[in-house]
C-alpha cells in the first residue's frame, strides 16, 4: 500500500479586488484544512481567508458568517503554489527545437492542472533571444514564469544549443539579468559539448557578475561531474541528479556507495535538483542517495514535450514518488515550495501568510496501490 498526491483545487491571485472594511466580510474562506507551509513550520488544522488577491488570515476558526464563499476543505492539505525549477516553456513555431519551438511546452496547458503556480524555465533563451520569449510567452502566460539565462546567446536553439564560443558572453549574460531581475533568476550552462572549460567559467561569471545562482544542466560530456562540481559555489545547483547515463559518472559508485565528492559539494552547500526529465531519474540512484542522506533540494520535473509522455508525467507524480520513498508530506511540499523559493532566492514565493499573495494549492492524499516508473 502507498500514497499518491492529487491537486483538489489552485488558487494564484485571480479573485476580483475587494476591500476589507470594519465588517471583515471575506471573498473566500477555506474552512477546516490542514495548512502546511514549511517557510513558517505551520502543519496544522486551519482556517484561511482571503480577499482580493491576497490572504488576509490563518487562523484556528474563521466563522463561517464573515465570507462570501466557504469552501470546506477538512481532510485536506493546504500549500503554497508549488514552484517547478526546471521547466522548458519557450514555445513557438519553429521545429525539432526548444528555444521559440516546438520541443517546449505551454506553461499554461501544464502548470495549473497539477499544482504548479510558478515555473522557471531552465535556459531555453539566452542573451540574444530572451527578450522575444518575454514578449511572446512569459508577458502573455497566466502562469508565474521565470527564467535562468543561458550562456549561450541564442539559448537552447540548434541540436540542441549552439556550441560557439564567442556567443556565449558573461556580460551580455550578467547585463540582460540586471535588466529584468523580476523574471531572470539565474545563469544556466548545459549541453556544451567540446573541451574548452571557458563555457562553464564564464557562466559561474556571468552567475557572479550578477549575483545570482548558477544552474548546471550536466549534459556536459567533456566535463567531469567532480570538477563541475568544485567549480560551483555554494548555492549554486545541479540538476539531473540522480541520472544514470553513458556520458557521465552518476553520484553512487559501483558499490552503491555515495561518492566523497558529492557529498563534500552537499556540505560546502551546493543544492542538487531532480530533474526528472524523459531520461534524468533512475531510482537505482535516487534511492540510494535518500537512504544516505541525499534528497533533492528541489522537485524540477524538466518539463518538455517528450517528458510530460515519459516517466516524469508531472510534479505530483515527482513528488508521490517520495512519498513511495518514505518522504514525509511536510518535506515533501517543502521541496516543491520554500526551498525552490529560496533556491532562486523569491522568499516572496513558496509561502503562506497573511499579507501575502493568494497563491496556494490544496491536495488531498490518495492511499491505494499505485505504480511509479523511472527513466
Amino acid at each position: 500500500m502507498n500514497f499518491r498526491i492529487q491537486i483538489i483545487l489552485i488558487l494564484c491571485c485571480v479573485l476580483a479586488s475587494h476591500h476589507v472594511g470594519i465588517s471583515q466580510t471575506y471573498d473566500l474562506i477555506l474552512k477546516g484544512g490542514r495548512v502546511i507551509d514549511p517557510a513558517s513550520g505551520t502543519n496544522e488544522k486551519l482556517d484561511v481567508a482571503i480577499s482580493g488577491t491576497k490572504i488576509v488570515a490563518i487562523t484556528k476558526s474563521i466563522p463561517v458568517s464573515e465570507g462570501k464563499k466557504v469552501i470546506d476543505v477538512s481532510g485536506l492539505i493546504i500549500a503554497p503554489g508549488l514552484i517547478d525549477l526546471h521547466t522548458h516553456v519557450f514555445t513557438g513555431g519553429k521545429t525539432d527545437t526548444f528555444a521559440d519551438g516546438n520541443l517546449s511546452v505551454m506553461a499554461d496547458a501544464f502548470s495549473f492542472r497539477s499544482g504548479v503556480t510558478t515555473v522557471v524555465d531552465a535556459g531555453t533563451s539566452g542573451w540574444n533571444n530572451f527578450e522575444k520569449f518575454k514578449s511572446d510567452v512569459i508577458d502573455k502566460s497566466q502562469t508565474r514564469i521565470l527564467a535562468f539565462l543561458n550562456i549561450a546567446g541564442n539559448g537552447m536553439s540548434g541540436n540542441p544549443e549552439q556550441q560557439q564560443l564567442e556567443q556565449m558572453d558573461a556580460e551580455k549574460t550578467a547585463a540582460l539579468i540586471k535588466k529584468y531581475p523580476e523574471i531572470l533568476v539565474g545563469v544556466k550552462i548545459g549541453h556544451y559539448e567540446g573541451k574548452d572549460t571557458s563555457p562553464f567559467l564564464k557562466s559561474i561569471d556571468a552567475a557572479s557578475q550578477s549575483g545570482t545562482p548558477l544552474f548546471v544542466e550536466c549534459h556536459l560530456p567533456e566535463y567531469s561531474l567532480e570538477w563541475q562540481l568544485n567549480q560551483m559555489r555554494p548555492g549554486d545547483i545541479i540538476t539531473h541528479s540522480f541520472e544514470q547515463v553513458n556520458e557521465r559518472m552518476t553520484i553512487l559508485d559501483e558499490s552503491g556507495q555515495l561518492r566523497n565528492f558529492v557529498k563534500s559539494a552537499q556540505q560546502k552547500g551546493l543544492l542538487f535538483d531532480l530533474g526528472h526529465g524523459g531520461y534524468g531519474f533512475w531510482f537505482n540512484q535516487a534511492v540510494g542517495a535518500y537512504k544516505q542522506g541525499l534528497a533533492p533540494n528541489t522537485f524540477g520535473t524538466d518539463l518538455h514535450r517528450f517528458s510530460m509522455n515519459a516517466g516524469m508525467k508531472n510534479m505530483l507524480n515527482v513528488m508521490s514518488k517520495y512519498l513511495a520513498m518514505g518522504m514525509k508530506e511536510a518535506d515533501i511540499i517543502k521541496r516543491a515550495t520554500w526551498n525552490a523559493a529560496q533556491a532562486i532566492r523569491r522568499p516572496e514565493l513558496g509561502c503562506l501568510k497573511a499579507g501575502g499573495e493568494a497563491d496556494l494549492v490544496i491536495l488531498s492524499m490518495m492511499k491505494g496501490n499505485f505504480g511509479f516508473v523511472d527513466a
